[in-house]
């Protein structure tokens, strides 16, 4: 018994030796950037990273300047915080830094799917294919349909236009956007009652998942928590398998193409429900918070809302809304309404706050605009939190806290673009959805799904706040770096359908 204390002992040794000796040694060389290693032996600075990203990088940033290097759980990462150095990073001619190993071993662990060759590829053709022009259109009017069956019921309009319903408006618009996203992409069957159902119970499912979503990636879940996880997985595994849709007729061409790309590449069923699923989350995961920041701002800001109404009755026209009938509303109008673009924009920028990684496959020189060089070694990972160095930076967006609805529209009403920073424009002056070859390819979907369900809110609703004096709820500090960033609480409103002439 003794022997074998000794020698597991020792193996415990060797196995921390070996896990923490690299971080121990590591050393700032010439030309690298400033080294951070934090006080503890390979932890280094991960607790507090995951604790509050923002504030983090905010606290190196003012230590430390534009460039660092942090050691996060036995890896380094190294944050460039000026923007004007993006360029190289984001274009990367000479493919040194690899967005694609970091996305695959995030989406193996998270979802379980492990991504074949091609993959990447395959789902920005399928994206330019059907989530573009023609195909975003046609997407559009299932999903405008979609939107309509949700929010009056199968049986048309079963809300009662003189009651006014109370609900939280987070949930409230988290729900209708899931499953209006989720039927207009996995189908239906013959039976809209139990859809909508299913939809339902699916949604409830998902923000189960959603709630422990930041701590599993970071792989910090109780022993219940990891059980629930995996309880959750193999559900949203048999909700949406193959099979199971098989069942529903209009599936989206977007996912169709997709499946189909994995089937010619012998990718066995399981793998296939398993994507579903990281099609579901890539989807579903930020449109319905970033509509409740919109219904919030808007809410808040009564001359917004009055420029929002405005513009949408210009839009609508007279067109109705009634569930089970198409909705008379010509969709390239969405390309008409520089207002609501512009809140939109402002939305995001405050409340869209990604990470981007990428890998260094080699060692990298990064020039700097400042004409400076710093030397990234291979193996680390290069990381920007846009967030912090563009949306909140005030001589980008002066007064960059403050919500201003008009912040992206020029005098004339036109789309303002022209953004600078030290006397310099600036390309990347707002990066919601992430830039280069990992910018978000269903970007024109989400975008669109929301302003559909915003124009339909102001226009066909009323609403209001309960309390009209509800200051802005809280940011929940672990959803940084994961798309929207949510509210660590909701709030009350109430609504009721505007009654028809």
């Amino acid at each position: 018994m003794v022997l074998w204390s000794l020698v597991l002992g020792a193996l415990l040794v060797v196995i921390v030796g070996y896990v923490c000796l690299p971080g121990i040694l590591r050393q700032r060389r010439p030309q690298e950037p400033p080294l951070d290693k934090g006080t503890v032996p390979w932890l280094g600075h991960a607790i507090a990273f995951r604790r509050n990203t923002f504030e983090f990088l905010k606290c190196m940033w003012t230590k430390h300047g534009d460039v660092f290097t942090v050691q996060l759980g036995g890896q380094y990462f190294t944050f460039v915080m000026d923007p004007l150095s993006f360029g190289p990073i984001l274009k990367d001619a000479k493919r040194k830094l690899d967005f694609s190993q970091y996305a695959r071993g995030l989406v193996l662990k998270v979802f379980g799917y492990r991504a074949i060759n091609g993959n990447n590829q395959m789902i920005h053709s399928a994206s330019t294919k059907h989530l573009m022009g023609n195909g975003l259109e046609d997407l559009n009017k299932v999903m405008l349909d979609s939107l309509s069956l949700i929010m009056l019921g199968p049986k048309g309009r079963s809300l009662d236009a003189s009651c006014w319903r109370e609900d939280g408006l987070f949930h409230f618009c988290y729900d209708i956007l899931f499953k209006a996203g989720y039927l207009s992409l996995f189908g239906y069957t013959k039976d809209k009652e139990q859809d909508l159902l299913q939809a339902e119970e699916l949604f409830t499912q998902f923000r189960k998942f959603d709630l422990l979503f930041p701590r599993f990636v970071y792989s910090l879940l109780g022993p219940r928590e990891w059980l629930e996880v995996g309880r959750l997985q193999h559900l949203f595994y048999k909700m949406l398998s193959v099979k199971h849709n098989q069942e529903k007729d209009g599936i989206s061409n977007w996912i169709c193409y997709m499946l189909r790309f994995l089937r010619e590449q012998g990718a066995a069923p399981d793998m296939q429900d398993k994507f579903n699923f990281v099609m579901l989350w890539a989807s579903q995961g930020n449109t319905g918070p970033t509509s409740f920041w919109a219904l919030f701002f808007l809410l808040k800001h009564p001359e917004a809302m009055r420029a929002v109404r405005e513009e949408a009755t210009q839009v609508l026209g007279k067109a109705r809304l009634e569930a089970g009938q198409s909705f008379p509303f010509q969709l390239s109008a969405l390309q008409c309404t520089p207002v609501l673009d512009s809140v939109m924009e402002e939305t995001l920028r405050l409340r869209a706050a990604p990470a981007l990684f990428r890998v260094v496959h080699e060692d990298y020189i990064l020039k700097m605009a400042s004409g400076k060089e710093y030397r990234l070694r291979h193996g680390d990972i290069v990381g920007l939190f846009p967030y912090l160095s563009v949306h909140m930076d005030p001589d980008i967006h002066p007064e960059p806290t403050a919500f201003k609805y008009n912040r992206f529209l020029n005098p004339n009403g036109t789309r303002k673009v022209d953004f600078h920073k030290a006397g310099k424009k600036i390309h990347h002056y707002t990066m919601p959805w992430g830039s280069g070859v990992s910018i978000c390819p269903g970007r024109f979907l989400a975008l669109s799904e929301i302003k559909l369900f915003v124009l339909l809110m102001v226009t066909y609703f009323d609403i209001e706040l309960v309390d009209p004096d509800t200051p802005m709820p809280p940011v929940d500090p672990q959803r940084w770096g994961f798309g929207t960033i949510q509210p660590t609480h909701d709030v009350r409103f109430r609504y009721r359908l505007q009654p028809t002439e």
